[in-house]
């Protein structure tokens, strides 16, 4: 079996096992929807009362989009946990690919899942007021897919130290809300005090928050080259990590 062809049949079997728990895309959905129409709404409220800001709900479209990709992507490295438990790790284990191949290829299945969700929202812009050009549609796609695929090679990373589902969920709690509150999806990054601003840019997500920003409002901190060479440099450290550690603590399954 090639590499490419290797990856491929992990690809496709991870975006199998995403497309038949329907009931997981219509949860994924419908989350970040309440976050759009009703937090965007009622905070929002607030904050035009304020004068702080005309649309909010548009303001934190680009984040709410980020974090559905977060949620999914490291979430889905639950995977490798059950793959654990059902014994079809060592199956992949013996198979003539490398650990790079095989993490490459499950983070391609599982952005798949978090992609798909992505256009579901990105179709669903009309709702808070974002025009979506095809051209937008499409940078937002290229650059959602680099965040989808160093997000799900963190959660392939934090997996391979896991041995249980209730270790993996609990981690998560410590991983998933810092991640996402802290990379400025539902809140501007400027002015913050110097110590929250210094968190705030160690957080990877806080470049494919402000890159998608920058794609469908036009409005970022940072120059969009800077944050997709930083998500994308994020991305290929994740997978080759995720490779290494993943060889370590699987040797004992051979």
């Amino acid at each position: 079996m090639g590499e490419i062809e290797g990856i491929y049949t992990i690809w496709l079997r991870e975006a199998k096992r995403y497309v038949r728990y329907r009931s997981r895309i219509v949860t994924a959905i419908f989350t970040p929807l309440l976050w759009l129409l009703v937090f965007g709404m009622g905070l929002g409220s607030a904050m035009k009362f304020g004068g702080v800001m005309n649309n909010y709900q548009s303001f934190i479209y680009p984040g709410i989009i980020a974090q559905t990709i977060l949620f999914t992507c490291v979430m889905a490295g639950i995977g490798i946990i059950m793959d654990k438990e059902y014994g079809f790790l060592k199956e992949i284990m013996v198979a003539p690919l490398s650990r790079t191949s095989i993490i490459f290829g499950k983070s391609l299945g599982i952005s798949t899942g978090a992609i798909i969700q992505a256009i579901i929202l990105f179709f669903l812009s009309f709702l808070v007021g974002v025009s979506m050009t095809p051209l937008i549609f499409i940078l937002g796609i290229i650059v959602s897919i680099i965040i989808a695929i160093g997000l799900s090679g963190l959660g392939l990373l934090i997996a391979s130290f896991m041995d249980s589902m209730e270790g993996f969920n609990l981690v998560m709690s410590f991983v998933i809300m810092p991640v996402f509150l802290l990379s400025g999806a539902l809140f501007p990054v400027t002015g913050l005090p110097e110590w929250l601003s210094f968190i705030v840019y160690l957080d990877p997500l806080t470049y494919g928050v402000d890159a998608l920003r920058a794609i469908i409002l036009n409005n970022s901190v940072m120059p969009l080259e800077i944050d997709i060479l930083i998500v994308s440099l994020f991305a290929v450290f994740m997978v080759l990590l995720s490779a290494i550690v993943f060889t370590k603590k699987e040797q004992n399954l051979m």
